[in-house]
């Protein structure tokens, strides 16, 4: 799922009927659930799910003569995506430890205690700047 494209509008509704469902959908059952809200023709739907296939952000599934459609991943892992790819457009470290320090800033408190443990859970090697474990290493 790494580096995948950025969803447009559609997509994006198409995906969010996808996530909420119980299991794999069927183009009629994704139209069915958009068409209430907006109008728009069942092969549209067909087109935006096989271009999602094509991006690997969903899988297809036979059923009979038919397919299914499910997520490659969950949303989250989605937005993490995302938010890696934006991440490494920063350029040099600067620039992403720049940016990184704005989005914490940024951040609800319940964002920055998530970010807090999540950062607790890592293991001390992963959690030490890199020139520190290169000097480490050095001494041995």
């Amino acid at each position: 799922m790494a580096g995948m494209a950025r969803l447009g509008n559609l997509e994006r509704e198409v995906m969010e009927h996808i996530w909420s469902s119980t299991g794999p959908v069927t183009v009629r059952e994704v139209h069915e659930a958009l068409a209430r809200e907006r109008d728009l023709a069942y092969t549209t739907v067909m087109t935006v799910l096989d271009r999602l296939a094509k991006k690997s952000v969903v899988r297809r599934v036979r059923d009979g003569r038919a397919y299914r459609y499910e997520a490659v991943a969950g949303k989250d892992q989605m937005v993490a995506d995302l938010m890696r790819e934006a991440l490494d457009g920063a350029g040099s470290d600067a620039h992403r430890a720049a940016a990184l320090v704005r989005f914490v800033d940024e951040a609800t408190p319940e964002e920055a205690a998530a970010l807090r443990e999540a950062l607790a859970g890592l293991a001390p090697a992963e959690t030490s700047p890199p020139s520190t474990s290169r000097r480490r290493a050095h001494r041995g």
